[in-house]
């Protein structure tokens, strides 16, 4: 990918549509719909780093419903040309191709590295990554597993997604005060994870979302690491103007 000359790419993620309840996730929602209408101007993409919604799962014929505002957003943005690239996230990894069919977004289950005006970008929402948290990494097989998927699906959705509402709540509660503990740049875990990969292979820019810190953490003399925040208490984003990535807030 290049840039135009003047047009940068934009980064956000944790947004959390739908909590903590719909009056309260309905005034960030505007936000964040304000957010995209001023990015769009200027913007040769649009990354969304997982967990837009805090919970997501595509029957084969229903999707939760809501987020009206934000899906049409996102449509016309798509319509507009500017690409738009949607990581999934730990609450809403249940997508199958509703959003790249409807929305014609860019839909990405895993990481993905992309190089940008010869700048090497990792780009993940960062679950599951770096060393520790082993009972979350075998409960993400558990969750992507395709048998028991087909097993929730079997569920009528008003109480499939009225379950998948419930416990994504009380996981987003149980850990906040753990995502806004910072370890200090060396013990972050996602820092960690950054460090091994380069002894294998350079990186420019590593760029997540899931810690709901935004960080900017100087790896070595040539990467940096990105944590992008969120829009809900941080309300945080990253911008790349082809040479460097810089954290904003809205």
């Amino acid at each position: 990918m290049k840039l135009t000359k003047g047009k940068k790419i934009y980064f956000a993620s944790d947004i959390h549509l739908g909590a903590p309840n719909f009056e309260e996730s309905l005034v960030r929602e505007k936000k964040f719909i304000s957010w995209l209408d001023t990015v769009k101007k200027d913007a040769e993409a649009i990354f969304l780093v997982g967990d837009v919604f805090d919970f997501w799962f595509e029957y084969k014929e229903v999707v939760p419903k809501g987020f009206t505002r934000t899906l049409g957003k996102l449509a016309e943005i798509s319509d507009l040309g500017v690409p738009i690239h949607f990581f999934a996230g730990n609450h809403d990894m249940w997508l199958t191709n509703y959003f790249e069919k409807e929305l014609n977004l860019k839909v990405y289950n895993r990481s993905k590295v992309f190089t940008i005006n010869n700048k090497k970008l990792f780009v993940s929402h960062g679950d599951g990554l770096g060393p520790g948290d082993n009972s979350y990494k075998r409960m993400k097989k558990i969750f992507k597993n395709p048998f028991f998927n087909w097993c929730f699906r079997c569920l009528h959705p008003d109480w499939g997604v009225k379950l998948g509402k419930y416990f994504s709540n009380k996981n987003r509660i149980k850990s906040s005060l753990e995502d806004l503990k910072f370890n200090g740049k060396e013990n972050e875990w996602l820092t960690q994870y950054c460090r091994k990969k380069l002894k294998n292979e350079h990186y420019d820019f590593f760029i997540f979302g899931h810690r709901h810190i935004p960080l900017e953490v100087e790896l070595n003399s040539s990467s940096k690491y990105i944590n992008l925040g969120d829009w809900i208490t941080q309300f945080t984003y990253a911008v790349f103007d082809g040479s460097q990535i810089s954290l904003e807030k809205y």
